[in-house]
């Protein structure tokens, strides 16, 4: 109520700005204003016969100023005669009416139309705490998931189906296995199972304990957010805590809490988040695109004066050649693949071997190099890929594109499977069998090192061959190369484990 009052005070106060000229009491000179001019003439008039007193003028030159004045008195005096009388009181009390009418009227008409009439007043302090309500009672993950739309599942053929099947039976069957879990959420996640590809990943993490890494909720937050169609839940929240608790630079995470921040009422956090995290990414970041869209209205909603910076030159493109560039120039003629393909590779390459890059970009070097028929390199670029990622996860898309692009791969060492028919043989012919693998991954880790996957592979082998001893020695060798990553030591240890030589 108070607004209205003050609304209509101001309202009023300003028809009658507008009104008083026309209701204000007036002289009947105002209606004339020659007659002001007459006046003034009769003053110059008095003015010439002082100064012929004092002789600042003649005789002569008084007659002529007198002659001159007189006359431009008899001319205001006609005019003011042609000059319309004063208005009728009545009607300039109608016009002020009318106007105030116009004022009042218009002014709440208008502000009905594009105002908001009854929405209470929004100080900081109350908006803020709307935010933080809203936070806290947004919808659970069950709530989001509930409002999505169903959506098929993605087809896959019936053997991995089988084999998805099979790990669903094992984990079961072993609750505790992390490696059996971790890969269960992987392989739901890629036949669309979100929401069991978010149940097995959340399993993981409470397996792992303190010693899950900041991916490891990462991988948990995004499978939440993809399954609430973009949403993030507080479940999501909590994980994304946990992910920069543990590296508190994971632009990922810095992203999706800005996110979070946007969904929750709270664009001041948002910008807060996403403009240095735009400062410091890459132009081929797949976030970028979408901060560079939004940032500008959030600071505008935040009441930041921001302009968005001109977006920084990506070499060779965005990230080097894409998949449909390397599509294209597979079905160009050599000559034209060439000056296709040749400048982007080069700048990718030298990007590459000057700041390093993530999977993706390592997968299309080795893809444009198979493409321009230069398997040799390709092959270099694979060894050099090997030594760079010791994660398999990140390096899986690389071997992939290295077999697209014709690169001999070798097995790295005995698979699970070997290891597991090599444990129903008998001793002389799985000596047979492993001991030549064994050996060459031994001596391979031995002088190039490798991921821990190879290492806990070894320790394996060893522990089915019987070797404890060595077993035990290669467990305590990588205690010190994996001092520093304790996660992945954990799956060496489970190896150890499994192979007698550890707790």
């Amino acid at each position: 109520m108070t607004f209205w009052i003050i609304s209509a005070l101001v309202a009023l106060a300003a028809a009658l700005l507008i009104g008083w000229p026309m209701l204000r009491p007036r002289e009947p000179g105002d209606a004339d204003p020659q007659h002001k001019d007459i006046g003034i003439y009769r003053d110059q008039l008095r003015s010439v016969e002082k100064d012929l007193a004092r002789g600042v003028v003649t005789e002569e030159e008084a007659e002529r100023l007198r002659t001159e004045i007189k006359r431009r008195i008899l001319d205001a005096d006609r005019a003011g005669s042609e000059q319309a009388t004063l208005a009728p009181r009545g009607a300039s009390y109608a016009t002020a009416a009318v106007a105030g009418l116009v004022v009042i009227g218009g002014t709440f008409y208008l502000y009905d139309r594009i105002g908001a009439p009854g929405y209470e007043d929004l100080p900081l302090s109350k908006r803020l705490s709307m935010a933080e309500e809203q936070r806290k009672n947004r919808p659970s993950q069950a709530e989001f998931e509930a409002a999505m739309p169903a959506t098929p599942p993605v087809a896959v053929g019936d053997e991995y189906a089988e084999l998805i099947q099979k790990l669903r039976d094992a984990v079961s069957e072993t609750p505790e296995d992390v490696e059996g879990w971790a890969l269960l959420a992987r392989s739901e996640a890629n036949i669309g199972n979100i929401p069991a590809a978010h149940a097995a990943q959340r399993k993981l993490l409470d397996l792992k304990a303190d010693m899950a890494t900041a991916q490891d909720y990462l991988t948990y937050a995004g499978l939440l957010i993809q399954a609430a169609g973009g949403n993030v839940s507080a479940d999501a929240d909590w994980a994304l805590g946990n992910a920069l608790q543990r590296d508190p630079h994971e632009p990922v995470a810095r992203y999706y809490v800005g996110l979070m921040h946007l969904q929750t009422g709270r664009p001041d956090e948002a910008f807060q988040y996403w403009e240095p995290l735009l400062r410091q990414s890459r132009p081929s970041d797949p976030w970028v695109p979408v901060i560079r869209s939004r940032l500008e209205s959030v600071a505008a909603m935040a009441g930041i004066k921001y302009s968005l910076p001109a977006p920084a030159p990506v070499p060779g493109g965005a990230g080097g050649p894409s998949a449909e560039d390397m599509a294209a120039a597979a079905e160009m003629s050599p000559e034209e693949r060439q000056a296709f393909i040749q400048n982007m590779v080069d700048q990718l390459g030298a990007r590459l071997a000057e700041e390093g890059g993530p999977p993706s970009d390592w997968a299309r070097l080795i893809r444009a190099h198979g493409v321009m028929g230069n398997v040799e390199q390709a092959t270099a670029i694979w060894t050099e890929a090997q030594q760079a990622f010791a994660d398999p996860a990140a390096l899986a898309p690389i071997r992939q594109a290295a077999l697209d692009a014709g690169v001999e791969i070798e097995e790295r060492g005995p698979s699970q499977e070997d290891i597991d028919a090599a444990a129903e043989m008998e001793p002389e012919d799985r000596q047979a069998m492993v001991q030549a693998m064994v050996d060459q991954l031994g001596e391979r880790l031995a002088t190039e090192g490798g991921p821990a996957s190879d290492w806990a592979q070894l320790v394996r082998a060893h522990g089915v061959l019987g070797n404890t001893d060595r077993a035990a020695a290669i467990w305590g060798e990588a205690q010190q190369v994996f001092a520093e990553r304790p996660e992945e030591l954990e799956l060496i240890r489970q190896a150890a484990v499994d192979a007698g030589v550890a707790e």
